[in-house]
């Protein structure tokens, strides 16, 4: 989803070039993008965080709230602290940069297509900073979490997708949903990343 089109054209040929990729739609704004990732489910949705007739950022936001089993990874040029935390904050799955080397840009993808999230280098250092100084942190031993909830946390923490952990735990995608809102409530968290930095911060 990008408002560019030789940009766009040019991601999407980088991308059906490779064997374990398919291509399946392509989007210039915001609500177009939206209505294709909701007509055709994809496991992942590339996006910019800026466009001419819209907000990736909110585009993104719908795709959340639609409850998609779709992961949203933006690919911008923007390397704005608040663009930045503001994607991850909404549920982005990945922040990549424009000026990224087109290699780096399929690994980060095919990570992102096996559940993990991936974050241009900087960018993940800045999170990690910015998670110790401000995030609340509940008790170290997370009380406040049932022991199904610490389970989740853990592996959201390893990289692990919904379907990922429904699959290891032996419950539907349905309940690690339920379960992933009721601990990122109780710990007083936005994202999944946030939980999973979280988890991880010493």
């Amino acid at each position: 989803m990008d408002d560019h089109p030789l940009f766009r054209s040019g991601v999407a040929q980088l991308i059906s070039s490779q064997p374990d990729f398919e291509v399946v739609g392509e989007a210039a704004t915001c609500d177009d993008g939206v209505a294709l990732a909701e007509s055709l489910g994809p496991d992942l949705v590339i996006m910019d965080m800026h466009m001419g007739e819209g907000s990736g950022l909110d585009a993104l936001r719908r795709i959340k709230e639609a409850e998609l089993n779709t992961e949203v990874i933006m690919l911008t040029v923007s390397d704005a602290e608040t663009d930045f935390l503001r994607a991850v904050r909404a549920g982005a799955k990945g922040y990549l940069l424009k000026g990224s080397e087109p290699e780096e840009i399929l690994t980060k993808l095919r990570l992102a297509a096996r559940g993990e999230s991936v974050f241009t280098e900087p960018l993940m250092n800045l999170l990690l900073g910015a998670m110790r100084d401000g995030a609340p942190k509940p008790a170290p031993d997370a009380d406040c979490l049932t022991t199904r909830e610490k389970q989740i946390l853990q592996l959201i923490a390893a990289g692990k997708s919904n379907k990922h952990i429904a699959r290891d735990l032996n419950i539907s995608d349905g309940t690690v949903k339920v379960h992933v809102k009721n601990l990122l409530r109780k710990l007083n968290l936005q994202s999944r990343l946030e939980a999973a930095v979280w988890a991880l911060t010493p």
